[in-house]
């Protein structure tokens, strides 16, 4: 594969078409060449420099971690580069723009009306949620979970002396529903907190209203405060709707703590740039106190600032050429498993750049499966079982790259299992 060497955007990755409009002004728009393929070997990449950690080798397509292959948008890119030439990298403190810019995109993007006193910075949404349940509840209290859920959520509950309720979401084959009875009835006088994924990683889905309506009626109910992992909510797909939980009403907005963040949406992950949003003051003040006292986490470096601030402010016009550049690249998948490889099933993501195979009926699980991907097809995914015992038999693909990129992988797996 011939991989294009560049750290900035040149006009091979962007070109400027211009559009007549009826009251004849011109309004040039920018089309990002999301096929452009970049080497990201030797950059102390994660997803491409230390595969050998994690599958043994290095002979393998990175596929896995959930970051995109794609360049930031070119205004994340200047403003970053304005804020480098500057050459003083002190203490930083959020200006007002900053907040202007995550309460305006809360509101234009998913019609939520976010006050900035209600908002707190976090390095990562799964900070947040340590920071939460460190505050929220004592050693031996059970938070629980819906899986096959990210694998950060049980070391976030596990690693602070909690206990995991897991809530494991139906799997009909096609699509994953919550278990409602089974909610109820794993919750007991020890229950503190619902760890919620919204939308879901990896399984897709982006909860309906009712759905998340009825959750939030369970945890009102038994007194459980909500963490919400948000972070994909910009990464939804048409025909569907991101509804922030807290959102549906005050009273639930009273028990609930949100994380979002830049990062996935706009392939920022490693500036550190999350978001925790609280309504209840009281819950944002001890929220705030536990991460400047027991955490020492204060405010953002100068980049993620600068970063944050420019993607919500400047970003939307290159997130809406994304979202259909992975929906054709989810149709492209799809389209091939059922085409060449039907043994594997790739259920319809409603949201998210990562689709969750189902690979149950080739008839291997567990090691069998990851020697069989990992050193046959040689293709590097996240393996199932990491999200849990339901996700045994699965893996989950990162589809947030290149068509080429998602091609050869396709046909690596074809050539193990076609």
């Amino acid at each position: 594969m011939t991989y294009v060497k560049t750290t900035r955007y040149t006009e091979d990755q962007f070109c400027h078409v211009e559009t007549t409009q009826k009251d004849r002004t011109m309004q040039t728009e920018i089309q990002y060449n999301f096929d452009a393929v970049i080497d990201r070997h030797h950059t102390n990449s994660v997803k491409w420099d230390f595969c050998k950690c994690c599958f043994g080798t290095e002979d393998v397509l990175p596929m896995w971690v959930a970051d995109m292959d794609f360049m930031a948008p070119p205004e994340v890119i200047a403003a970053i580069q304005k804020a480098a030439t500057h050459g003083i990298y002190g203490y930083s403190e959020m200006p007002d723009s900053y907040n202007e810019a995550i309460t305006g995109w809360t509101s234009r993007r998913h019609g939520w009306k976010v006050d900035r006193e209600w908002l707190s910075y976090t390095p990562g949404v799964i900070t947040g949620l340590n920071v939460a349940i460190q505050t929220f509840t004592r050693p031996g209290d059970e938070v629980v979970l819906q899986s096959p859920v990210y694998p950060p959520f049980f070391a976030s509950i596990r690693n602070n002396g909690r206990r995991v309720i897991d809530n494991t979401l139906l799997y009909d084959g096609s699509e994953y529903q919550i278990d409602f009875d089974d909610l109820e009835a794993k919750i007991t006088e020890r229950t503190r907190m619902f760890a919620l994924c919204n939308p879901h990683n990896p399984v897709g889905r982006v909860w309906k209203p009712e759905e998340l309506e009825r959750i939030a009626e369970i945890c009102l109910r038994h007194d459980l405060l909500i963490f919400s992992d948000e972070i994909h909510s910009d990464l939804v797909y048409p025909g569907y709707r991101h509804i922030p939980v807290a959102s549906l009403g005050p009273e639930v907005a009273e028990r609930t703590i949100t994380g979002i963040a830049p990062s996935k949406t706009f392939n920022i992950a490693g500036l550190k740039a999350s978001v925790i949003i609280t309504s209840n003051g009281k819950l944002k003040e001890e929220f705030d106190r536990a991460q400047e006292n027991t955490f020492g986490l204060y405010n953002a470096n100068i980049f993620a600032i600068t970063a944050l601030e420019a993607a919500y402010a400047h970003g939307e016009p290159w997130l809406e050429q994304l979202l259909s550049y992975l929906e054709e690249n989810v149709s492209y998948a799809r389209r091939f498993f059922s085409r060449h490889i039907p043994v594997i099933q790739a259920p319809q993501p409603q949201g998210t750049f990562l689709m969750w195979l189902d690979f149950s009926a080739t008839g291997l699980r567990g090691d069998e499966l990851t020697e069989k991907v990992f050193c046959d097809a040689r293709v590097g995914m996240n393996d199932g079982r990491s999200f849990g015992d339901a996700g045994n038999g699965f893996m989950r693909l990162n589809i947030g790259c290149p068509r080429s990129v998602l091609e050869e992988g396709l046909n690596r797996l074809r050539a193990t299992f076609g």
